[in-house]
């Protein structure tokens, strides 16, 4: 009798945990329809935190007739689980490959669901620096913490089947994909990812849209250079990182290029000179960009590792 009760109880439990689970749960996938056969979901222009379960990134799917290409990951196992969903809402063929942009965390910690059910990863070899790095460690570390429990001790790192080193022609389903390498720019390991039967250009996060871009420890005169080889693609449209997909794509590229060049103009004397960061970040008139998302979450950090990398030029 007191066996049943337990169990009695330990149910209750699980149902009200179940829930409070749910309930908790108001981050949905909406698949955008950008070409004939391609699709990516947008992520919110915030800081990653357990409220979006790190949705602030985007990811994208093509349809080929011999299996689905992800193009990232988003950042945590729940989202990727809900792309899958979404997916299989839109199409019967299994998802058979998924091409990472980069290795930053917003774009990978769903990796292991796509792991799970069979698909091929691909990313460039730069990658493999990072994933042995004490910065990727400690990040997932404060990722577990800041994140949970959508990002957990269950939640690992996945290193690519098929790491790229030089430019290449992934084909599938006689879908082009032409991948190329571009890094160092926004991080050393940058994909492209071209398919010109859909007209679609995946940039990652050499471009931001409706927010702030993130620059980390980006290099910023190897970004410049990329955004000069994306244009030259001339694709009808590109689908960044972060924001809303792009039709004018010449014009929306250069949003992120004027930004990365206004803080190397502004920052850039003061760097040269070894005057004090403090000073000319006080002095640079950020009223352009003051009021965008993100401006003081990223803004200054931006301006300072820029500050920085000028130094190490």
């Amino acid at each position: 009798m007191r066996s049943n009760f337990v169990n009695i109880l330990l149910l209750l439990q699980l149902v009200f945990s179940h829930s409070i689970f749910a309930a908790t749960d108001n981050v949905a996938l909406k698949p955008i329809q950008v070409a004939p056969n391609t699709y990516f979901v947008k992520g919110r222009p915030e800081i990653g935190s357990s409220e979006n379960q790190n949705f602030i990134s985007n990811a994208g799917f093509v349809i080929t007739p011999k299996g689905v290409v992800v193009i990232d990951a988003l950042g945590s196992p729940i989202l990727a689980k809900k792309l899958l969903y979404e997916i299989k809402k839109v199409t019967p063929q299994k998802v058979v490959a998924v091409i990472v942009t980069h290795y930053h965390a917003d774009h990978v910690y769903g990796l292991q669901e796509f792991k799970k059910i069979g698909a091929k990863i691909y990313a460039q070899n730069q990658g493999i620096n990072y994933l042995s790095s004490e910065t990727a460690k400690q990040r997932l570390i404060a990722s577990r913490q800041d994140f949970a429990p959508w990002v957990n001790d269950s939640t690992q790192l996945i290193p690519a089947d098929v790491w790229i080193d030089q430019s290449r022609v992934l084909t599938i389903g006689g879908v082009q994909f032409q991948i190329s390498r571009v890094g160092p720019a926004h991080a050393p390991e940058d994909l492209i990812i071209y398919i010109p039967s859909e007209g679609v250009l995946f940039v990652g996060d050499l471009v931001f849209r409706g927010r702030i871009p993130f620059v980390g420890n980006a290099d910023s005169k190897g970004w410049l250079s990329a955004l000069d080889e994306i244009e030259r693609l001339q694709p009808k449209t590109i689908i960044p990182g972060h924001g809303a997909h792009s039709v004018s794509p010449r014009e929306d590229i250069a949003f992120t290029r004027d930004y990365l060049k206004y803080l190397r103009q502004s920052m850039s004397k003061a760097a040269i000179d070894m005057d004090p960061f403090d000073e000319a970040y006080k002095q640079t008139d950020w009223s352009e960009y003051d009021g965008m998302p993100l401006f003081r979450a990223a803004n200054r950090m931006n301006a300072y590792n820029v500050y920085l990398s000028i130094q190490a030029e």
